[in-house]
């Protein structure tokens, strides 16, 4: 609640005008006892404390401020901000293409996702969407599944980590390691892979890359029984889990609530079967639910939608080697970039064929690829908005465009922003050791919320 001691007769620099009531404490480290026993002094039972921004609890720098009586939460605010990058801003400001590579910064648990909704919204503004090619798309589907998978690997290994359950730590990261390899294969980079492109996707997949998939299919497909038979009946996670920040419903309803948390109060919606986009209508998948409402139902619906999510991929691999060949990019070098990439013999940079093209044999070539590189591609004027279920709920990208190569505003609908505003609905009422359960069940990542 403040920065001074009971010293400096409770003035608080921090606060504005009036806005401090009661007695100012600051924990500095082995002085809770103290603390403790001077609010009994006191005799006044309700005390607030800062849970956050730096606190390994609250996935990033989020400020809690609550409210105790005792062990008990009587109030539960949200303090965010103190990830802010400017991402959306920045975006103003570079061409679309290059905005990807500041999207997939936002929720670093979730690149792919945020990539798509951008690239999706871009591509409706070029009235091009009939013309991505099925490779691509078939590409886009399997990059997006495994990194739904990644992302809840993350949730559930942190969410075992703040609970005591360290094994389950251990072996999500262990996974989640063979899914990066896949993603370093194919983009070149385990995260920030600005890979989905307006038109496609930067590169094909090779040989190599697919071959990290087979390894991560057949890695996981052994692997993921693992947290069912560490988690799912045991007592002591049940009993940590089980009750902890219930929200019905009629609450996600009403705070608008997406993701994970709705379907675990028994509401099969998903975008990929609802509003489906990049051909999931033709794959064969469940959307995972369950009716328990609180965080063990959320844990449940994120371990079987990493099963979904496999059987995705696997379907989305066996087209992709059946369509080995097939472009990746619209063909449109005014909009393709890289236009026609091909990587040289050292995997990182292109091959001789492609720049002795661009800069020996083909004027128009060097044209083009010095204004898509320097000036980018002109976007009709008009705006758009695509939705997409990632991992945490739906996540969308208004575009408005004014006609020019540059977003006149780009700005998102991160699920982790909406969904945090469950907060004092899923920890208010109950314990204080419950709130790191409740919102580990949230799934927020700053980087979204803050963009």
């Amino acid at each position: 609640m403040g920065a001074t001691t009971n010293d400096r007769s409770g003035f608080d620099p921090y606060a504005t005008a009036g806005a401090e009531e009661g007695t100012v404490y600051t924990a500095g480290g082995a002085d809770w006892d103290a603390i403790v026993a001077a609010q009994a002094e006191r005799g006044d039972e309700r005390l607030v404390v800062n849970m956050g921004p730096q606190h390994p609890s609250t996935h990033g720098v989020l400020r809690l401020i609550l409210e105790l009586e005792g062990e008990s939460v009587v109030e539960a605010r949200c303090g965010i901000g103190y990830l802010h990058t400017g991402i959306e801003k920045n975006m103003e400001v570079r061409s679309f293409t290059q905005g990807v590579t500041f999207c997939t910064r936002m929720d670093y648990l979730t690149p792919l996702h945020q990539e798509a909704a951008y690239v999706l919204s871009v591509e409706r503004l070029l009235g091009i969407e009939d013309e991505i090619t099925e490779r691509s798309k078939i590409i886009r589907v399997l990059m997006m599944e495994l990194n739904r998978i990644s992302s809840h690997l993350v949730c559930i290994a942190t969410g075992g980590m703040e609970i005591g359950a360290l094994t389950v730590m251990t072996i999500g990261f262990r996974d989640r390691e063979m899914i990066l390899d896949v993603f370093e294969a194919v983009t070149g980079v385990r995260m920030n892979h600005a890979y989905f492109r307006p038109g496609g996707v930067a590169a094909d997949i090779d040989d190599h890359g697919m071959t990290k998939i087979a390894e991560a299919i057949d890695w996981l497909e052994r692997r993921l029984p693992e947290y069912a038979a560490f988690c799912n009946e045991n007592p002591i996670f049940i009993g940590r889990l089980g009750g902890v920040g219930k929200l019905d419903l009629a609450s996600c309803m009403a705070l608008g609530i997406t993701g994970p948390m709705l379907r675990s109060a028994d509401f099969a919606w998903d975008l990929r079967k609802q509003q489906p986009y990049c051909g999931y209508e033709t794959y064969e998948f469940d959307v995972s639910t369950w009716d328990t409402a609180d965080a063990y139902g959320r844990f449940r619906v994120r371990q079987e939608e990493m099963w979904q999510s496999l059987r995705i991929v696997k379907q989305a691999y066996e087209r992709l080697q059946s369509t080995q060949g097939q472009p990746v990019m619209v063909d449109d070098p005014k909009i393709a970039w890289p236009a026609q990439l091909s990587v040289g013999t050292d995997g990182i940079g292109n091959s001789p064929e492609h720049i002795r093209h661009i800069m020996g044999e083909s004027m128009e070539a060097l044209i083009h690829h010095f204004k898509l590189v320097t000036e980018g591609f002109a976007v009709p004027a008009g705006q758009a908005y695509v939705p997409i279920e990632s991992p945490k709920g739906e996540m969308g990208a208004h575009v408005v465009s004014d006609g020019g190569t540059r977003p006149w505003r780009a700005h998102f609908r991160d699920p982790s922003f909406n969904n945090l505003q469950a907060v004092p609905a899923v920890c208010e009422g109950g314990m204080v050791s419950d709130v790191v359960v409740a919102v580990a069940s949230i799934d927020p990542v700053m980087g979204g919320v803050d963009r």
